[in-house]
Parts: C-alpha cells; structure tokens; sequence
C-alpha cells in the first residue's frame, strides 16, 4: 500500500539583524563610489570658476585704457587674473584702512555716502553685518536649536546677537536673534527674535552645522565626547 505524497512548505527564511544583507551588483556600488569622488571635486571647481569668472568681469569694468587692460598688455585673458587684482586691491584697501590718512579718508567717504538717500541705508546695512560676521564677536559663531515650526520640533540656528535691548525691556525676559537658515541653501532663511529660555545652545561648530543643513541632515556631526543633558525648553 503506497503512502501519499505529502507536499511540505518550504521552510522560513531566517529574518531579523543578523540575517545577511543581499549585496548590490558590483556595477551600481562603482557606479555611486565615482559619483562621490567626482561631485565634490566638479562642485568646487564650478563655484571656483564662477567666483573667478566673476572677478574677472568685473576687472574689466575699471576705467582703465584698452591698453592698460590685460588683454592688452599681455596680448590674452588668462584666467584669474581678475581675482589676483582683487586680491592685491584688497591687500593696498586693508593697508590703508589701517593708518590714520586711510581711517580719516574712510569716515569721510562714509559720512558722505551716508547722506545720499537709499545708498546710505544699503551700505550701511551691508558694513554692519560684515563687520559683526568678520569680526571677532559671537555672530554667527554659536550653532543653536529652537522649537520650530511647531513644539517638539527642533531647527538648527546661528546666535546672531544676544540681546535684543529694546524687546528684552519691552516684554520683561531676555531676547536674543536667532538665524534659521532654509535646508540646501544657508544663505536663506529668516531672523527670529526669541526668549533665551526657548533657545538651546550647542557644541557642533559652524562648518558641522552648515554642512548639515545643505545636505538636509544627510551629513550629521558627531556627538561630543561628554553626553549633553536632553534639552528642554520651559514651557
């Protein structure tokens, strides 16, 4: 008497974390290892010529004569000559901004652009915020975290001053200006007058935070070495 087949399932694959993981064709993994060796080089040097390209645009906007110009001395363009000229005009503008005949001259020019309607606003807009950037104060210069745009939702930031006087009199509690920059682009975002109660200081230096902020979190910084207190605003 013949037993009957019986048709067995095939047994369970073994799942969980140390199941081993299907690797990806050997083509794919070449194929993404050249792309993040060349998009980094290929990014920087297009930023690099743009920059140099720029400069040497605008070297020729100099009331220079044509045969003062480099094409005309040099019979040829070459590249980064108008960043090279930037350069030296900035080196001979910091030398004589820095004794009295240059300071003297300056303030002069400055009260004279200063009177000149919509110019004296922009002008001086754009020299205080490069000398609070490249000066040796706290601009820029502490990463923060602040609940936005809802609580218990926390965006990077830069401490851009840290104190507001009129607003900090006006509601009783410190204010300090908070920067948040947009994800992809850390040249735009929008200013935050908050509460220093509401705003959480960090260790992650300025480059860590804008490298996490273009990449949109792709590219996070390391924790300290010491394990920093779970931060939580009063409510």
């Amino acid at each position: 008497m013949s037993v009957p087949a019986v048709d067995k399932a095939a047994p369970a694959l073994p799942t969980g974390p140390g199941t081993p993981k299907k690797k990806g064709s050997p083509l794919r993994r070449y194929l993404v290892s050249g792309v993040l060796v060349w998009l980094p080089i290929a990014a920087t040097l297009w930023v690099v010529g743009f920059l140099f390209g720029i400069a040497d645009k605008t070297l020729l906007l100099f009331p220079l004569p044509a045969g003062y110009q480099p094409r005309g001395l040099m019979g040829l363009l070459l590249p980064a000559i108008g960043a090279v000229f930037a350069f030296v005009v900035l080196l001979l503008t910091g030398i004589l901004a820095t004794n009295l005949i240059g300071r003297r001259l300056l303030v002069w020019g400055e009260e004279l652009l200063h009177h000149i309607p919509i110019v004296g606003t922009v002008y001086g807009g754009v020299k205080s915020f490069a000398e609070s950037v490249f000066s040796q104060s706290n601009s820029f210069r502490k990463v923060v975290m602040v609940e936005y745009p809802r609580e218990g939702v926390w965006s990077l930031g830069f401490l851009t001053a840290e104190d507001v006087p009129e607003v900090t009199q006006k509601t009783g509690e410190p204010h300090a200006c908070v920067y948040i920059s947009a994800a992809l682009n850390a040249t735009g975002g929008f200013l935050a007058i908050l509460p220093r109660r509401r705003i959480v200081e960090l260790d992650m230096t300025v480059d860590a935070a804008m490298k996490m902020i273009i990449t949109c979190g792709v590219v996070v910084p390391p924790a300290p070495d010491r394990k920093p207190e779970l931060a939580k605003p009063a409510a």
